[in-house]
């Protein structure tokens, strides 16, 4: 069946949250020392990583880390405590960079993503934004002009699903009007992302590398579709 519509999630798959001048500053340990490459590397996969736990938490962190992406209040608890456990020492400077976490315009988006957005419209096929996320992430594509080529975005704190569970896949596809065997998912999680193929969706998956060591793993995907100019 032709592709009518493609899936993308967002973090690691479009957009991604990188080091840049702007967290040397804010990222010191209790001594006040700057932290290492290494160390703010490994925060920042701590913060984005689709589905590792990657810290331990009690009770009532647990629940916040597993309900963390339907429920912006849950959401900054858990990352709060993610910052705190990772050595950032106190809550004031967890909250400043918390903050950047959920700023999408601190985002960087892959350096393919408009390409790939314009090449599926010539084309006339949908596009939408599955992400298992608890913040309006639209302003990273509406600052660039890119929510013209968006036909739904599929927050899972507006749906009420978290990926993979199938109902974030079957709500964006009912808001394209697709069948699942005519979509295409597009991520950087097989676990979360591939959940759509148990709709019957198809999927690609990509790799969540820093954004210049990516330059054309969307178009590759889609190439490997069938999807190309």
């Amino acid at each position: 069946m032709t592709i009518e519509a493609v899936l993308f999630d967002y973090s690691g798959t479009l957009f991604r949250l990188e080091d840049d001048d702007s967290w040397v500053d804010q990222m010191v340990d209790a001594d006040g020392r700057a932290f290492d490459v290494h160390e703010k590397t490994e925060i920042l996969r701590r913060m984005t990583a689709p589905v590792e736990q990657l810290v331990q938490f009690g009770t009532d962190g647990q629940y916040a880390w597993d309900n963390r992406d339907l429920d912006p209040k849950l959401h900054r608890r858990a990352y709060t405590e993610v910052l705190r456990k990772s050595g950032v020492p106190t809550d004031d400077q967890a909250a400043i960079l918390y903050q950047r976490l959920i700023d999408p315009l601190t985002w960087t988006p892959y350096p393919d993503v408009e390409e790939v957005l314009t090449l599926l419209a010539a084309q006339g096929i949908q596009v939408a934004v599955v992400s298992n996320i608890a913040f309006d992430i639209r302003p990273a594509f509406t600052t660039r002009n890119w929510d013209r080529y968006i036909d739904a975005f599929a927050l899972s704190f507006e749906i009420g699903a978290v990926k993979p569970d199938p109902r974030i896949f079957a709500a964006t596809l009912d808001k394209l009007g697709v069948e699942p065997e005519a979509a295409l998912m597009v991520g950087d999680s097989a676990e979360a992302d591939g959940g759509a193929t148990a709709l019957g969706c198809r999927f690609a998956l990509v790799d969540p590398l820093p954004s210049q060591e990516r330059p054309s793993g969307l178009l590759d995907a889609l190439r490997g579709h069938g999807l190309s100019r």
